[in-house]
Parts: C-alpha cells; sequence; structure tokens
C-alpha cells in the first residue's frame, strides 16, 4: 500500500498506531458508556458495518490522508465491539461458566489478530486493494452473524438503565459512571494489576523479536516458525484453562461465601508468579535456541491465564449498570500501557550507546518483566483480599 500510494515508512507507523490504536483505545471509553445505554446488539452490528465500510473505503484510497480517513473510522468503529461483547457474554452464559466464556472471546480475538499476518499471502496473490475487498466482505459476514446469532438485548434493562444512569446532581453523566467504575477498592487494584500486567505482555511482544534475532541471529527462521506456534498454542491454552480454573475456583467456593468471584482472581496471581521465573530463564539462555524457546513457550503458558478471570471479576464487582464503562476503562489501561516498551527503548539506548548488546537488554527485559509481573501478582491479591461491594455496603449500613 504504501509502495503503490506513495508514503513514508514514518507515516505508515503513525497509520498503524497512532491513527488507530491509540483512538481506538480511547474511543473504548465513550463506546463503554454508550453499551451501558443502548441496545447492545444493535451497536455491535453497527459497529460491523462501520467497519466492513472503513476497509471497503481503504481498498479505493489513492492517496494518504484518505487512507488515515478510514483507518480513524475503522478504529472508532472496532471500539464498540469489546464492551458489548464482554457485557453480553456476561449476561448470557450462566455464571458458572463466564470466566471460560470471557476467555474463548479473548483467546479468538488473539488467535484472529494472529491469522491477520496471513493477508501478507493474500496480498502477494490478488494484490493490497483486493485482499482488502475480501477482507471487507468477511466483514460482511460479521454483519449478518451479529443480527442472525446475538441474544436481543432485553428491552426491560435498557430502560431500567436508562432511568437509573440519570444524573441529578449536574455532574456529566460519563464522569459520575467513571467516578462509581473505580469507588470500591477492589476495582482500583485490579486496574492496577492489568495496568501493571499489560506493560510486561506489551514489553515481551515488542522487545522479544530484537533480543532473540541478537542472540540467535542464524536461527532466524527457526524463531519465526517457534514464535508462532508458541503464541498460538501456549497463549490459547493457557488462556482456555484459566478460564475453566477460575470457574472452578467459583464453583468450589461454600455457599455461604459471599465472595466468589474474588477467587477468581487468584488465577492471575497464580500466572503472573509463575510468569516471572520462566520469562527470567527464556532471556538468560543464551547457550541453547531450544532452551531459550523451551522457556518461552512456559511463560506463555503460564502467563496468558489471566485475562478472563479477571474481565468477570471485574465486571461482577461493578454491576450491570456500568458494565460497559468498566470496560472502556480497562481497554484504555492496556492503551496506556503502551508507553511500557517506549521506556524499555529508551532506556536501552542509554546503556547500550549506538551498538545492539543482548546483554543489556536482557537485563532490561528480565529485571523489568519480572518486576512488572510480580508487583501485578501483588496487586492481585490485594483485589482477591479486598472485600466486595455487598460486603463494603452492608458494613456501611451498620
Amino acid at each position: 500500500m504504501n509502495l503503490d500510494i506513495g508514503f513514508s515508512e514514518a507515516q505508515y507507523g503513525v497509520l498503524a498506531s497512532v491513527v488507530f490504536t491509540s483512538l481506538f483505545a480511547v474511543a473504548s471509553l465513550g463506546a463503554g458508556v454508550a453499551s451501558d445505554r443502548f441496545n447492545r446488539k444493535l451497536l455491535t452490528t453497527a459497529s460491523a458495518i462501520c467497519w466492513s465500510i472503513a476497509t471497503l473505503g481503504t481498498a479505493f484510497s489513492d492517496s494518504y490522508a484518505q487512507v488515515v480517513v478510514c483507518r480513524v473510522a475503522m478504529g472508532l468503529a472496532c471500539a464498540f465491539s469489546t464492551p458489548t461483547a464482554y457485557t453480553l457474554i456476561r449476561e448470557a452464559v450462566p455464571k458458572d461458566r463466564v470466566a471460560l466464556a470471557s476467555s474463548l472471546y479473548s483467546t479468538a480475538v488473539a488467535l484472529g489478530s494472529g491469522l491477520a499476518s496471513l493477508s501478507i499471502l493474500l496480498d502477494k496473490e490478488l494484490g493490497w486493494r483486493n485482499a482488502l475487498i475480501l477482507v471487507s466482505l468477511f466483514g460482511t459476514f460479521s454483519v449478518g452473524a451479529s443480527v442472525l446469532l446475538l441474544p436481543d438485548d432485553p428491552k426491560d434493562i435498557v430502560a431500567v438503565s436508562s432511568l437509573d444512569d440519570v444524573d441529578t446532581s449536574g455532574e456529566p453523566s460519563i464522569l459520575s459512571d467513571i467516578s462509581d467504575t473505580v469507588a470500591t477498592s477492589r476495582v482500583q487494584w485490579i486496574f492496577l494489576g492489568s495496568f501493571l500486567r499489560f506493560c510486561s505482555g506489551l514489553c515481551i511482544g515488542v522487545w522479544s523479536a530484537p533480543y532473540y534475532r541478537m542472540v540467535f541471529a542464524d536461527q532466524q527462521s527457526e524463531y519465526a516458525v517457534a514464535q508462532a506456534v508458541i503464541s498460538a498454542v501456549g497463549a490459547s491454552a493457557s488462556g482456555l484453562l484459566g478460564g475453566l480454573a477460575a470457574d472452578w475456583l467459583s464453583s468450589s467456593t461454600p455457599d455461604d461465601d459471599p465472595d466468589k468471584e474474588g477467587r477468581k482472581l487468584w488465577v492471575p496471581i497464580a500466572g503472573s508468579l509463575l510468569a516471572a521465573p520462566t520469562w527470567y530463564f527464556a532471556v538468560h539462555s543464551e547457550q541453547s535456541f531450544e532452551v531459550a524457546m523451551a522457556w518461552l513457550a512456559a511463560e506463555y503458558f503460564v502467563a496468558e491465564c489471566w485475562f478472563g478471570p479477571t474481565i468477570t471479576t471485574l465486571q461482577a464487582t461493578v454491576g450491570p449498570k456500568i458494565g460497559g464503562t468498566a470496560q472502556g476503562l480497562f481497554t484504555l489501561t492496556g492503551a496506556i500501557a503502551n508507553l511500557a516498551p517506549s521506556i524499555v527503548g529508551y532506556l536501552y539506548g542509554q546503556t547500550a550507546g549506538a551498538g545492539e548488546s543482548s546483554t543489556e537488554l536482557s537485563s532490561l527485559l528480565g529485571t523489568g518483566v519480572c518486576l512488572c509481573y510480580l508487583s501485578s501478582a501483588l496487586c492481585f491479591a490485594i483485589a482477591a483480599k479486598s472485600p466486595p461491594p455487598l460486603l463494603v455496603k452492608k458494613a456501611k449500613e451498620q
């Protein structure tokens, strides 16, 4: 695309990051608030329609400005899919399977992101314009799937939510929703733990490839295959097992325990604690490519269990009225964590100078990522021990 239309690598970088990712994250907050107030099936369908039109528009773009406009529209449209999805899952799935269902959704998103790399093959065979047209057809298929398969958003819930969310204090409604979302200590610690966990994952995602390129320069093809298998199989298995484990922990809690949801947080606690040493050895096994990949596979397998249990605990804590707002804030938390790889890059540049040093990079990654993992485990543990909203309400009434 950039060669055909004629824009620079720097412009492509802006297009791939700021224009979409940053806008998507910020818009997710507004999308979350909208999902608390309006019909979520309609929002999901409209999102798929707009995303498909934006993709088709990109296929017919003849300038960088046109591509940017389409990319902005795509980011805004995609932002509405996540808050509506998780809140609908929470209401449509039995309580003893919510964590698994959320993990299935997040795993499917990760697999879809991985399969997106196959668009390179479409580009080579069909050209980038025809490849985007084909992708937009898949988007059209998702529109039909949304209409036919998604359950209707109950009208009574929408009506009650609209009445209950009226802000009589004069404060902007979105601000009051945000304030209500972060009002409990459990949610605050979940967000902090998630931020640290996002920092770890993003640093690994951005810097593992450059590190292994330096250490195993003659095995780049093997690394590409190993990384693809590890991220697809290891991360998917971890996510699904994490959801199953969280549901089991919740269902096995005695009926007289008022905090069944808090038990689910022990999954991300265990995952973060186990991820720290496995990642440390993954970046300190320079003598053997096979050993390094084995530790990397172990890291993915233990680390990626956290998403579903964390989301379901967050949703259960804030309740149905502001679940979309909570999900939007969660997505925004992940976007802010994108600063972590940049900080690693800055520190690496300061310590390594003008050249490349795998020793300096492994030290930064080993220390920084492991510290974030251990800190996130601590935050999730505090969140798990924090009293649920029901107990807090009873304590205030007494």
